[in-house]
């Protein structure tokens, strides 16, 4: 029998969790979905559900930082029966796409879902409707208080940096050139963040933050912006 590691997630042991109602195989190679993340799924299928009827037939949409998948497939799972979504997932661990991709298939959304392996938008091409991503956004020097379970879950998935706030700089800063006028960028953020990220996403000129969604502990969790 093969021992398990102190403090290893249940959910690694097990292989898999809900998530949006759907069963998402994990392994240490991404990060364990999170309740709160289902929000972010929940904001961004209400702004596809808004194409339906529009000049939009098949909205593009681009999941940044994918890990299991489990945004992209919830995303295109839950607007199935409403418009045809393209959607691309990315991340930056080839690991992480395979574990994607494994979920993808068990759900019936590989016909609607193109894993790319890329460092943000390095390797993405064309323009999107929605960007939405849960990127690493836990400050370098926070790592000394999380929970042993938590230290267990990809670095790369958590690390955002001395601030956190990495990521939100990066891609607030190549968004424009993938994102069609009018588009809207959707990110899960962390407790206390919402003042800065949104700072970094109107410094730019270029977006403008029109809501900012609390998850069910109160706490601003998901920042919604338009390309302005």
């Amino acid at each position: 029998m093969e021992t398990i590691k102190p403090y290893t997630p249940i959910q690694y042991v097990i292989g898999h969790t809900e998530f949006c109602g759907l069963d998402i195989a994990v392994n240490e190679d991404v990060l364990i979905p999170r309740p709160e993340t289902e929000l972010l799924v929940a904001s961004a299928v209400d702004i596809v559900r808004k194409f339906a009827g529009s000049q939009i037939r098949k909205p593009k949409i681009l999941d940044l930082c994918t890990g299991s998948g489990c945004v992209a497939i919830s995303i295109a799972h839950l607007t199935k029966d409403v418009i045809d979504c393209k959607i691309v997932a990315s991340d930056i661990s080839g690991h992480a796409l395979e574990n994607g991709r494994l979920n993808a298939g068990r759900h019936g959304a590989l016909d609607k879902i193109e894993f790319i392996e890329s460092d943000l938008f390095s390797d993405i091409s064309g323009k999107f409707d929605i960007i939405v991503s849960n990127p690493p956004y836990i400050a370098r020097f926070e790592f000394d208080t999380l929970q042993e379970e938590v230290l267990k879950e990809p670095g790369i998935a958590l690390d955002g940096g001395a601030d956190g706030l990495d990521f939100y700089r990066r891609i607030v800063q190549d968004a424009p050139g993938h994102l069609k006028p009018g588009g809207c960028i959707l990110f899960e953020i962390g407790f206390g963040q919402a003042g800065e990220v949104r700072k970094i996403i109107e410094a730019s000129g270029i977006f403008k933050v029109i809501e900012i969604k609390k998850d069910f502990n109160g706490i601003d969790r998901v920042v919604i912006a338009r390309k302005v």
